[in-house]
């Protein structure tokens, strides 16, 4: 039972980490719609499943803290309270407390319990003549509800029948159905019933299972999301209905009592057919109802036909939710990813050895495999997806905090936060952006004041913006602010060494001196920015994922910072080229064409490293110089038109053997600072090919002031 309760306690860590989450969100926009009473009913409910699980498997000190937010909660709830900015900070505080707590992180009391005693005081401010003083309760109790925690608005007397039926596995997540049930007691008359039919026999009994369920009739005043409430935290893990059996107190009482069979099929112990075949001497309701001339017979069928559809959705309805999603470990998913890697090395080598054997019947199959592979690759990089708008979303926070603490008001917007990104590069994109943001709320966007006397409005925005283009996914940070200062940027260049003060540079040029290490505009050093950091690990960053950062800002109107980045960084689509006796890849989606280059072309630019491509002059880059190949040059080599930068420049190979699928390999420490060389491959026969960094090279050829063209 041990392993078990381990197990436990890391599902409770995983999904309260994506509560939390979750809660992060919900209180940002109930800050924005305070009014909003499905959020406010979201917030108790995270706050309420993480007091729950936490007291289960023994987080008492979470379990403890967090019951003194969720009675907070309770009282906007019930309207007693409202959604103030206090409460919102307060809250928002106590949720990165309980992040803290969670992450075994050693958390400082004092600060607890500040936060603790302002929610109280809070709370005993906002009571009314009628309402009674707030009263912190014993925390040896928050695993179960009391009443005044659960009460709702309408408090009728209500009978309630609860079909409990966990499933199997429910015990090995460490939950106790008997804490439930006694939750549900303290909620008014209860009745339970155990039933203990699916009890295997002693000697195929596992005890690591729950073969028990049970039928709850419940009188309350509480309404159903009292009792929801008790089991939302195995809602995925047991078959649960409520239904209503009596709503109205002042019925009569003969008026109360249902016949034996109707509560029988009502609770569906017996089938309609089983009942009829008791009652087969009486006669059926429809029968009677049309004998008697008050419904017609197609008024019958058409009741029963509207029964079976209401029926029919229901349980469609409930297999697609239970369907919906699992939960993998990263862990696993990143294994299967892996293996799939091997995969597509092995089906190369089937390709090249069928190609080798000339063989019809292998070729056949190493075209059924590659296709098979091909299509394995796609659906796994498509579980490996996640939506960036997951990462959009913490960053609300950001901007808020950020905001307060520069007496700024700044607002965030997004669009596109469904674009799909490989799940490592979202986890490797959140630094990148939280500099740029903050850079953007500290540098870019004026105070209040000043926006006005700017004739622009008195909050600021900063919108992130992502998108599909082509095989790369496209992220923009915008800002409204004032704009980068070319002047300003030039001088503190000039001053730091960066650059001669009789330096000629383009705008473009300009504007990427911001990512220097050290760079910085401020006037003074603050808690936000100042010291020269952030932006040059931005561009370190967004490099060692394989993107590009472009910077556009007009003075007075605004910035924007665009990232490109690859869908992927595990396998991708590649060409395969040859220089010498070594094997290169170019990454596919940088390809634009591919041309022939002879000696006539080499004679006709006069040695420069130029080509004319239908009509325009493309610059080009020798791969052999560049990685000191001493090799034959062929009669005819090949210029693989790339892009990088925003401009077309060639790669001159010596031949173009063609498409390659490419499972990426990282280098070892010893290559890891080797220029224009990004990771490696294994081919079909075991060599090694090395994955072209395509804008490193044009970046090394431009400050070596080399001949081309750039």
């Amino acid at each position: 039972m041990n392993e078990g309760l381990d197990k436990g306690r890391e599902i409770f860590t995983e999904e309260a980490n994506e509560l939390l989450a979750e809660l992060e969100i919900s209180l940002l926009e109930l800050e924005e719609t305070p009014t909003d009473t499905e959020l406010i009913g979201r917030v108790f409910r995270a706050m309420h499943t993480i007091k729950g699980s936490g007291a289960m498997f023994g987080f008492e000190d979470i379990a403890h803290f967090t019951h003194e937010v969720e009675t907070a909660f309770d009282l906007v709830r019930t309207g007693n309270m409202l959604v103030t900015k206090e409460l919102m900070n307060l809250t928002l505080r106590a949720r990165d407390q309980i992040r803290a707590m969670l992450d075994g992180i050693s958390v400082d009391e004092a600060i607890s319990n500040e936060i603790i005693a302002s929610l109280r005081a809070l709370m005993n401010s906002s009571a009314t003549s009628e309402q009674v003083e707030y009263e912190p309760q014993d925390h040896r109790a928050v695993g179960s509800q009391t009443g005044q925690e659960s009460k709702d608005v309408d408090s009728d007397i209500t009978t309630y029948r609860i079909r409990f039926k966990p499933h199997k596995e429910l015990f090995l997540t460490g939950s106790n159905p008997l804490l439930m049930l006694g939750e549900l007691s303290e909620l008014g008359n209860c009745v339970v019933i155990a039933q203990t039919a699916a009890i295997p026999l002693l000697r195929e009994l596992d005890p690591e299972m729950c073969f028990v369920s049970w039928d709850i009739v419940l009188t309350t005043c509480h309404g159903q999301n009292a009792i929801k409430d008790v089991f939302i935290f195995v809602q995925d893990i047991c078959d649960l209905t409520i239904e209503t059996i009596e709503a109205d107190s002042n019925m009569q009482e003969e008026e109360r009592h249902l016949k034996l069979g109707e509560i029988l099929l009502s609770r569906g112990d017996v089938t309609i057919d089983e009942l009829n075949k008791v009652l087969g001497k009486q006669r059926r309701v429809g029968e009677i109802l049309v004998d008697a001339g008050l419904v017609k017979e197609e008024q019958i069928q058409a009741a029963l036909v509207e029964q079976q559809h209401i029926k029919d959705v229901r349980q469609q309805r409930a297999k697609q939710e239970s369907m919906a999603s699992i939960r993998v470990p990263s862990e696993k998913l990143d294994g299967l990813v892996d293996l799939v890697g091997e995969l597509v090395t092995v089906q190369a080598r089937l390709t090249q050895t069928s190609v080798a054997f000339a063989d019809p019947v292998l070729s056949v199959i190493a075209e059924e495999v590659e296709r098979i592979t091909w299509e394995l690759r796609d659906r796994t990089m498509g579980i490996r997806m996640l939506p960036i708008g997951s990462t959009f979303s913490k960053f609300k926070r950001l901007v808020r905090d950020l905001s307060d603490e520069l007496g700024k008001e700044i607002v965030m917007t997004t669009d596109g936060a469904d674009t799909e990104l490989d799940k490592t590069v979202i986890e490797k994109l959140n630094d990148p952006l939280v500099h740029i943001i903050r850079n953007s709320i500290d540098h870019g966007i004026e105070s209040p004041e000043v926006r006005v006397q700017a004739g622009k409005p008195r909050h600021g925005t900063v919108h992130l913006i992502a998108g599909h283009s082509g095989a790369n996914v496209l992220i923009q940070i915008q800002d409204d602010g004032a704009g980068l200062d070319k002047e300003a940027i030039l001088n503190k260049a000039v001053k730091n060494g960066i650059i001669t003060p009789d330096a000629e540079l383009l705008e473009k040029e300009i504007f990427s001196l911001i990512f220097e290490p050290g760079f910085s505009t401020a006037k003074t050093v603050t808690s936000v920015s100042g010291r020269g950091v952030g932006m040059d690990v931005v561009k370190k960053n967004i490099a060692a994922l394989r993107g590009t950062v472009d910077i556009k800002s007009k003075k007075g109107v605004g910035t924007t910072i665009a990232l490109k980045l690859p869908l992927t960084l595990a396998i991708i689509d590649g060409l395969l080229v040859k220089v010498g006796e070594d094997y290169y890849v170019i990454p596919l989606s940088a390809v634009h064409e591919c041309v022939e280059l002879t000696a006539n072309d080499i004679e006709k630019s006069h040695g420069r490293h130029i080509s004319y491509v239908r009509g325009a002059i493309v610059p080009y880059i020798r791969l052999r110089e560049q990685f000191l190949i001493n090799a034959p040059v062929p009669e005819v080599e090949q210029i693989v038109i790339t892009e990088a930068e925003d401009q077309r420049v060639g790669l001159v190979v010596d031949y173009v053997i063609g498409e390659h699928q490419t499972v990426i390999k990282s280098l070892g420490r010893m290559y890891k600072s080797v220029e224009g060389v990004s990771g490696a491959t294994i081919l079909g026969d075991g060599t090694v090919a090395l994955i072209v960094d395509v804008p490193k090279i044009v970046s090394s050829v431009k400050l070596e002031g080399s001949e081309v063209a750039l």
